[in-house]
């Protein structure tokens, strides 16, 4: 927030916003930008063929709101939007560079611009050019990567004066997700090890969230020297029914995957994600609900449990929006940004604006 624009200040405007994607992410967004008191939607652009021409309230179960959804990029440029709400399966570089142009700043839950520096130089250049264009800001957010580790650590390590090492660990637990094509065949729980899988994701979640990580490490002044990642999975004891199959005995039922930063060739900031569809493993892992655990290892050192407590039946109705309402809570905040690459670090406190809808 700038000096000049006070919180009562952003909650005085009106902001126009347009939703990009309506996946599970996108969907909830959706509705948290219709609900919201300080945002007006403004467009909607969607992928399918199935979606375009319908409005935007009956795509996320509110009431009609006027604002219909297009496939068209050139519908959405036409509106003059104060932010785009980006949330594609994929980057799309030439649409985002269009969007910023054409001077809307963009909140987005994808993992490409928490961190410049780690940024392809080619795509930086691209980005960071459509912004001095636009006058426009674009910012990476959500819960993981995002709020967990950026927004929280920041806090924790406030209290700190020595910092030895930080350790988030994150548990899904993804039995009661009935959805066999990403159980199975995308996360490959069920089936034997593939270290060809395995090897891809410790290089996706590598890429994801070190920059994350890094973020933090450069606010303290702890610059990484190294960052590394590995991976594990575990195998389930006995047969197992979940929402989306059978996990067979001797299955992968566990996937653990490490994102280490080094400072002076020790250890500084780690994240673990601990994905799983069983706990009866062949192996002896710490394992809990969905959450987070924090360790904060200094001189005032700390062990914070974060837990998720959505009933299993409500959890594919719930959990999008620990990813979508942070980038909705967001958007006053980019928008009053300086052009360029946000990163936390230099974005304000997001406080969210709980008003009832409408409210001024």
């Amino acid at each position: 927030m700038s000096e000049s624009t006070g919180l009562s200040q952003l909650r005085a405007r009106n902001y126009r916003v347009v939703q990009w994607a309506t996946g599970n992410i996108g969907l909830r967004s959706l509705r948290a930008a219709i609900e919201h008191p300080a945002l007006t939607l403004a467009g909607l652009y969607v992928y399918s063929d199935a979606k375009a021409g319908r409005d935007a309230g009956e795509l996320c179960g509110l009431p009609r709101t006027g604002v219909t959804a297009t496939r068209s990029i050139d519908d959405i440029l036409t509106l003059g939007a104060d932010c785009v709400l980006y949330m594609p399966r994929q980057t799309d570089v030439d649409d985002l560079c269009r969007l910023l142009a054409s001077g809307a700043n963009v909140v987005t839950t994808r993992n490409d611009f928490h961190l410049p520096g780690r940024m392809d130089p080619e795509l930086r250049r691209r980005i960071e050019d459509a912004c001095e264009r636009g006058g426009s800001s674009i910012h990476s957010t959500g819960s993981s990567p995002g709020f967990i580790t950026e927004a929280v650590p920041l806090v924790l390590t406030s209290i700190q004066r020595r910092l030895d090492c930080l350790r988030i660990h994150e548990f899904a637990d993804c039995s009661s997700r009935n959805s066999p094509e990403m159980i199975f065949r995308i996360m490959g729980f069920g089936q034997a090890p593939d270290p060809q899988a395995e090897a891809g994701r410790v290089h996706h979640l590598r890429e994801a969230f070190g920059p994350s990580l890094q973020v933090v490490a450069e606010a303290l002044g702890m610059s990484f020297d190294g960052l590394d990642a590995w991976g594990d999975v575990a195998f389930a004891r006995r047969r197992t029914t979940i929402a989306a199959g059978v996990i067979e005995a001797g299955t992968v039922g566990a996937l653990r995957t490490t994102v280490c930063g080094t400072h002076k060739g020790k250890p500084l900031i780690s994240f673990t994600a601990n994905w799983f569809v069983t706990t009866e493993l062949d192996k002896d892992w710490e394992l809990r609900g969905d959450g987070w655990r924090l360790e904060v290892e200094g001189d005032a050192p700390l062990d914070m449990h974060l837990q998720f407590t959505v009933a299993p039946e409500h959890k594919a109705a719930t959990t999008p929006g620990y990813t979508a309402h942070r980038a909705v809570n967001a958007v006053p905040y980019v928008c009053d940004a300086a052009p360029g690459i946000r990163t936390s670090v230099q974005m304000p406190q997001i406080i969210a604006d709980l008003r009832e809808p409408g409210a001024r």
